[in-house]
C-alpha cells in the first residue's frame, strides 16, 4: 500500500523494486535518513529521495506529527519512553554537536517504535512459556531473531502450537492496530513454510 501511494501507482502495478524501496522509505524514513541517505541507499538522485520523502510525509501526516512530537518531548525531558513505559535516557537532544544530537534524535524516534515491539514480543513469550508448561506440551521455544519466534515442535503438537502461538502474540496487548501473525512450520528453521 505504502509502495502504491508513495509512487502514485495502482496496488496491482507495484513492481517487486517499488515494494522494496517503499520500505526503505517506511524505516528511512522512521529512522531519520536524509534525502542523502535514503539516496544513497536506494542508489537514486538526492532530489528525487527528496521527493520520495515529501510524497511519504504529505500521504502520512501522522507520522510527520507523532516524530515532532517524540522530538519535542525528548528535548525537553532527555529521555524518551515504549508504551508500557520503559525509559531510555537520550543525554544528547540538547547536544550542539551535530553527530551526537542526529544520532540522539534517531534513537528516539526509534525507541517508542522498537522498544515496544521488544516488549511486546517479550510479554508474548512469556505467556507462551507459561501455557506450554501448564498444558504438559512437549515443544520448546528455542529461538528469538528480532519479532520471530522459533519452536521445536512434536508432530502431534503442530496444530495446538500454530493456535497457543496466533493467540498469544496477536492478542498480547490490544493497540489500535491489529498485530498480525505469520506461521511457518518446517524440518528447520531454513525450510519453513
Amino acid at each position: 500500500m505504502t509502495a502504491s501511494q508513495v509512487f502514485q501507482v495502482p496496488p496491482l502495478l507495484v513492481t517487486p523494486d517499488e515494494r522494496r524501496r517503499a520500505k526503505v522509505v517506511n524505516f528511512g524514513i522512521v529512522y531519520g535518513l536524509s534525502p542523502f541517505g535514503l539516496s544513497q541507499n536506494l542508489g537514486i538522485e538526492t532530489s528525487e529521495a527528496k521527493k520520495y520523502i515529501d510524497a511519504y510525509f504529505d500521504q502520512y501526516r501522522g507520522v510527520r506529527a507523532f516524530i515532532d512530537r517524540t522530538l519535542d518531548e525528548t528535548r525537553r525531558a532527555a529521555r524518551v519512553k515504549t508504551l508500557f513505559g520503559r525509559v531510555r535516557p537520550i543525554p544528547d537532544i540538547n547536544s550542539k554537536n551535530y553527530n551526537l544530537r542526529g544520532f540522539a534524535e534517531r534513537t528516539a524516534v526509534n525507541t517508542p517504535l522498537q522498544g515496544t515491539a521488544a516488549d511486546l514480543i517479550k510479554l508474548a513469550m512469556i505467556r507462551i512459556d507459561g501455557l506450554i508448561g501448564r498444558r504438559g506440551l512437549k515443544s520448546r521455544m528455542t529461538l528469538q531473531v528480532h519479532d520471530e519466534l522459533v519452536f521445536e515442535v512434536p508432530e502431534d503438537e503442530i496444530e495446538v502450537m500454530r493456535s497457543l502461538v496466533r493467540d498469544q502474540m496477536e492478542n498480547v496487548h490490544r493497540l489500535s492496530v491489529p498485530l498480525l501473525v505469520e506461521l511457518g512450520v518446517g524440518k528447520n528453521w531454513r525450510d519453513l513454510e
